[in-house]
């Protein structure tokens, strides 16, 4: 159960990541607001702390 738990939250933590990464690059192609990229870049950073952190939460979980 908390294999499963945990499999999901690093698919969602990623699938997040790369929705931001995405959004960011996106904007920055347009050549839209410039606060707005880096804003989406900060998030970007704090989001792929968060899926690392699952993801060796998991892997902790997994190996004992």
């Amino acid at each position: 159960m908390a294999e499963t738990l945990l499999q999901g939250a690093t698919v969602a933590a990623l699938a997040a990541v790369v929705i931001v990464l995405g959004a960011g690059i996106l904007n920055m192609v347009r050549g839209k607001s410039e606060n707005r990229s880096q804003t989406l870049m900060r998030w970007r950073v704090i989001l792929q702390f968060v899926a690392i952190i699952v993801m060796m939460t998991a892997l902790y979980f997994v190996s004992t």
